[in-house]
């Protein structure tokens, strides 16, 4: 089986639903991981902070430079991932499709390179 990497894409400066709304859609988000897990196809998951609580290390003459915050700026940032198993494209993307439904927010699914 390959690796794929669901990438949950949060639009940046939106505003958090409303607690009820957030309690269905994490609902649905542990449906969905636990329908990975029963599956066999969850590897990982988890949600991140914000963009401004980020720090990026960038190489700069032989040393590493730190900075706080996002490498770019942009209208969405990745808000979270799911990393999975499945035995090919058209596996991984209904499990996207999955992800979509439960988060609500777009998912974008890409694969590992093959490893030697």
């Amino acid at each position: 089986m390959k690796h794929y990497l669901l990438s949950v894409v949060q639009p940046a400066g939106a505003t958090p639903p409303p607690p009820d709304a957030l309690a269905a859609i994490m609902r649905d988000v542990e449906a969905f991981n636990d329908e990975l897990r029963a599956a066999g196809a969850w590897v990982f998951a988890g949600g991140l902070h914000g963009p401004e609580t980020a720090t990026t290390l960038r190489p700069e003459g032989g040393d590493v430079l730190i900075t706080d915050g996002p490498f770019a700026e942009g209208k969405e940032y990745l808000g979270g991932l799911c990393l999975i198993r499945a035995e090919d494209l058209d596996a991984a993307l209904e499990w996207g499709r999955k992800a979509a439904l439960a988060t609500t927010l777009p998912i974008e699914v890409r694969p590992f390179v093959d490893q030697p």
